[in-house]
């Protein structure tokens, strides 16, 4: 499933083996992972997660100056993003802690470069949680790479592969070209036939008449 490299026994490269079977929380440390600099695709993470098993709670946290847009691109990414006007850290630790009581969950996976969540990691592993830790050089906390049983680097291969993200929206606008062409025939061919029915119901109003207007001749006759 994952080959470990060379004598870094915790770091582990996809091999495309089988699925693993733990159920896993993604917790996301927006403000230190999601940067220009790092460009991350979070399907590339989803990717290289799905070795080790199912992601059960991801989790995305984000400060009060996180743009629309990008909050609009981790929902359509399938993650829930989670805004604190205070310190993303603290938020982020306290449902890490919260997570060591769910018997859903056996593996707990920080994306972060931060040494804050030392503490809530090695609670998490005395309570018999494995933890896997996503981070990028540069400040990428030793203390925390050398606690996990775990660690993924995210180089080149996790960038955002911008052709890829062009392609996906293309093809959106497309869907969305194509569900409005839908309806606007759905709409078309309704308005023809309303057309068809008052027409129809005009020359059954004519007919009447005609038939009235000759019943009144027919007994002026007699």
């Amino acid at each position: 499933m994952w080959k470990k490299l060379g004598n870094l026994k915790k770091f582990y490269v996809r091999t495309g083996g089988k699925k693993g079977t733990n159920k896993m929380a993604l917790l996301i440390d927006g403000p230190n992972m999601l940067r220009k600099e790092f460009n991350v695709d979070l399907d590339k993470i989803r990717e290289a997660l799905d070795e080790f098993g199912d992601i059960v709670i991801g989790r995305v946290y984000l400060n009060q100056y996180a743009s629309d847009k990008l909050i609009e691109a981790i929902i359509n990414q399938g993650f829930e993003p989670k805004i604190s006007a205070g310190d993303v850290d603290v938020e982020m630790a306290v449902d890490g802690t919260e997570l060591i009581f769910n018997d859903n969950i056996d593996t707990i996976v920080y994306m972060t470069r931060d040494a804050d969540f030392l503490p809530a990691i090695r609670k998490a592993k005395e309570r018999g949680k494995k933890i896997i830790v996503v981070g990028a050089e540069p400040g990428f906390s030793t203390a925390i790479q050398n606690i996990a049983n775990h660690v993924i680097k995210v180089e080149e291969d996790f960038e955002l592969d911008k052709e890829k993200l062009e392609k996906k929206k293309k093809e959106k606008e497309s869907m969305r070209s194509h569900h409005d062409n839908n309806n606007n025939n759905a709409n078309t061919v309704s308005n023809a036939d309303n057309k068809n029915e008052d027409k129809n119901e005009l020359n059954n109003n004519e007919e009447e008449k005609d038939s009235i207007f000759k019943n009144k001749i027919n007994w002026l006759k007699k």
